[in-house]
């Protein structure tokens, strides 16, 4: 199906024909990872439905280069520093994950990190533990200091949990999707979306330079304040949204095998038009 676009600038058109045209190689795109966060709703039974889950999302700045103004999940891109092996790991290992996920186990292994590290970074919410099974309650006196340490790039995750005697728990993260941006984009991103509840005893709290507002939104109520042109979402967030709206909780979102096939959306200038084609069966629900 095609999403109609409300911006489009000459330089765009240019790519899109200098890309189709062959006379342009598309932008190589960034290893990224991508967390969605869920808790049971306020009011609503543990897990209680569909309607009773809620979502962590973030308000990106006005002033960002890439989706200003736009509600996502907490993410963002591997650094070099993801793929350190002496991070602790607890879970499935990484070939587990690259098998779900069409990547190497060493690349699986820099994506969970990252996945991790950006949730901590941006939110605030650590999904880590003690080597004896412990969840990590990221509270107290210097876990302020590190939280900031970190998103500088003056820690690395490794040395964050070195300081704290924590491993990574890669069994918090359910592999949910892979999006990848369209060729004609100047900035594109290979993201590996990820699926984990809120662990016990923590409180998300955003990044000034990576959010406006914090909040848990249930589902399908962020896909209608989208429709009222409340709240702006990507393509990848709305059909994610879709998703867990459709599933009867959060056990169901945690406990899906999901096949995870790339998605990669197409950028169209149709009479100087911009469009966005995406395959029908993701059920784009905006």
């Amino acid at each position: 199906m095609r999403i109609q676009l409300n911006w489009f600038d000459e330089r765009l058109a240019t790519r899109i024909a200098d890309i189709a045209a062959g006379q342009l190689a598309p932008a190589a795109s960034r290893n990224a990872a991508t967390v969605m966060v869920v808790r049971p709703a306020e009011g609503s039974a543990e897990g209680g439905g569909a309607s009773g889950v809620e979502v962590l999302m973030l308000k990106r700045p006005a002033a960002m280069k890439f989706a200003p103004g736009a509600y996502v999940f907490p993410g963002g891109s591997v650094d070099l520093a993801d793929g350190e092996a002496r991070i602790g790991w607890h879970g499935p290992d990484a070939a587990d994950f690259g098998q779900r996920l069409g990547a190497t186990p060493e690349l699986a292994r820099a994506l969970v990190c990252a996945a991790v590290r950006e949730t901590f970074e941006e939110a605030g919410l650590l999904l880590a533990g003690t080597p004896d099974g412990e969840l990590a309650v990221p509270d107290g006196p210097g876990w302020a200091d590190d939280r900031a340490a970190l998103t500088a790039g003056e820690i690395t995750l490794a040395e964050l949990f070195d300081r704290h005697g924590l491993v990574l728990r890669a069994d918090l993260l359910t592999p949910w999707a892979r999006w990848i941006t369209p060729e004609a984009e100047p900035r594109r991103f290979d993201a590996r979306f990820f699926a984990a509840a809120l662990p016990p005893g923590q409180q998300a709290a955003g990044h000034a330079a990576e959010s406006d507002r914090t909040c848990w939104l249930r589902p399908a109520e962020a896909l209608s304040a989208a429709r009222d042109g409340e709240i702006s979402l990507l393509p990848p967030t709305a059909a994610t949204l879709a998703e867990f709206a459709a599933a009867t909780g959060i056990e169901d979102i945690l406990a899906r095998e999901r096949s995870i096939t790339p998605i990669q959306p197409t950028l169209i200038n149709d009479n100087g038009h911009a469009w966005l084609e995406v395959p029908d069966d993701i059920g784009y629900p905006l």
